[in-house]
C-alpha cells in the first residue's frame, strides 16, 4: 500500500498536518492514541472515518517521516 493515497497534506484543512483523506484525523492524533495504548478496535470505533488501511497507513508516514529529510507533496 502506497500511504500517500491513503494521507494528505493540505495548508487549507488541520493547519497543515497530515490528515486521513477525506476527514480531519491526523496522523499524530493516531500516533498520540496508539501510544497511548488505545488499540486498532479501540481507534475504529472513536473515529468513524477510519479504517484499518488507514491506521497503517498513519504508521507507515510516521515511519517514513523519520528517515530522514523528505518532501512530501501539497494538495493545493
Amino acid at each position: 500500500m502506497n500511504y500517500l493515497d491513503r494521507i494528505s497534506v493540505n495548508p487549507k484543512v488541520m493547519m497543515g498536518k497530515p490528515v486521513v483523506k477525506g476527514t480531519r484525523i491526523t496522523v499524530e492524533a493516531i500516533l498520540e492514541e496508539l501510544a497511548a495504548g488505545k488499540t486498532k478496535e479501540d481507534l475504529l470505533h472513536a473515529f468513524p472515518g477510519l479504517d484499518e488501511d488507514a491506521i497503517l497507513a498513519a504508521l507507515a508516514f510516521a515511519a517514513d517521516a523519520l528517515k530522514g529529510e523528505k518532501v512530501y507533496p501539497l494538495a493545493l
